[in-house]
């Protein structure tokens, strides 16, 4: 019988065996990172060090899809919702957040990665939303893989703001309520300009949205996986990419 260490290096050498290539890569890949309380009970370690591993993950994956050819990532890294968790894990995340912002500035320039944020910035701190306005303008030109952090996002919140704008600018004969098109709406959403994600990936097990790229997620391919974030690396990406390739896109026709 073999030991845990003998099981975990076969597991590896088994997920070596996962060739993408020639296979069709997403354009643009949306996650949902979940469980990284869970990783961190499993391990009796405080929340925090479950997000603080998480953090980690994000970083590598980040890297590991730009290798793949993966062009655009958006990661929901925090909700609308969010707020609603334990002040001390909020502050424990935006603390988190800060360092994260910090380090993201210098890995944009060093890997030629563009970064963009999308959410509701007026209830973040002025210097978090500072440091994400340096992160944006710094990196607006580097022409590598487009990461797209989801921060104080929620789906549905997104929709209301746009259609709040939408209302003004129709009530200031900017346009005509009959011209709306869905191209039009698109462009009222903070994803204005980036392509709908072809691939959704949520981990953790956990199989809904969360409130999460409603409106752009009409014709993506969903796959789940019980792998917990912080867990989360190459191969399970690679195994996203095999799924996807197996599903008919057939957009509403017939092929």
């Amino acid at each position: 019988m073999m030991n845990l260490k003998e099981i975990s290096e076969t597991e590896h050498i088994m997920a070596e065996k996962i060739d993408v290539t020639g296979m069709k890569i997403p354009e643009h890949v949306a996650i949902i990172l979940d469980g990284n309380g869970r990783w961190a009970k499993k391990r009796l370690l405080p929340r925090n060090a479950g997000h603080a591993a998480g953090a980690k993950t994000v970083e590598k994956i980040i890297e590991d899809a730009h290798d793949l050819g993966i062009k655009y990532m958006t990661m929901y890294a925090f909700s609308t919702e969010n707020w609603n968790r334990p002040e001390s894990e909020v502050k424990a995340l935006m603390k988190l957040l800060r360092n994260y912002l910090k380090d993201c500035i210098e890995r944009a320039n060093k890997n030629d990665m563009k970064c963009l944020v999308i959410g509701d910035k007026s209830r973040l701190d002025q210097d978090i939303v500072d440091k994400i306005n340096e992160l944006e303008e710094c990196s607006k030109d580097n022409q590598g893989i487009t990461f797209i952090i989801a921060l104080n996002y929620g789906s549905r919140d997104e929709i209301r703001r746009a259609m709040t704008k939408m209302a003004q600018d129709c009530k200031e004969g900017k346009m005509n309520p009959e011209d709306i098109t869905e191209s039009t709406i698109s462009d009222y959403l903070d994803t204005k300009g980036i392509p709908d994600p072809d691939l959704l990936i949520r981990t953790s097990g956990e199989i809904r949205l969360s409130n999460y790229l409603l409106w752009q997620l009409a014709y993506t391919e969903f796959y789940f996986t019980d792998v917990l974030w912080p867990d989360f690396n190459k191969e399970e990406l690679k195994k996203a990419i095999v799924k996807y390739n197996q599903r008919d896109r057939r957009f509403g026709g017939v092929k």
